[in-house]
């Protein structure tokens, strides 16, 4: 059996997050995802300062580079698949990542209803 292509939450074909750095569960540029994905890495962000910087407080270094994981280090600009539940923890501590829609895994209604990441959307 052939599996269907991965959609993004706007129900459109899941389009690549970043391939430089080259991002997702899979490191295949796309918020892909599989049962395997506990933390549900699906959620394409442009990270920012502040994101990284509250990021790193709650315990989540995204700005260190880890090459044993394949992780370059992030910097402003970047985009990235986060966890659904840890984007949505930052906006509860008010800080915010722009989302970009098109690259964002339907998995992520799961935990994200749609209209809270319309609010935090980039083009």
């Amino acid at each position: 059996m052939i599996p269907l292509p991965s959609r993004n939450v706007l129900g459109g074909p899941l389009r690549p997050c970043s391939m430089a750095p080259r991002t997702g569960f899979f490191r295949n540029g796309h918020c892909d995802t599989c049962a395997d994905d506990l933390g549900c890495h699906t959620v394409c962000v442009e990270v920012t300062e502040e994101f990284l910087k509250q990021s790193r407080a709650i315990g989540n270094d995204l700005s260190t580079p880890r090459p044993e994981f394949d992780f370059p280090g992030l910097q402003p600009g970047d985009r990235w698949c986060v966890c659904a539940s840890r984007w949505l923890e930052l906006l509860e501590a008010d800080v915010s990542a722009p989302v970009i829609l098109s690259a964002t895994h339907e998995r992520t209604l799961e935990l994200v209803p749609l209209e809270l990441l319309q609010l935090h959307a980039t083009a």
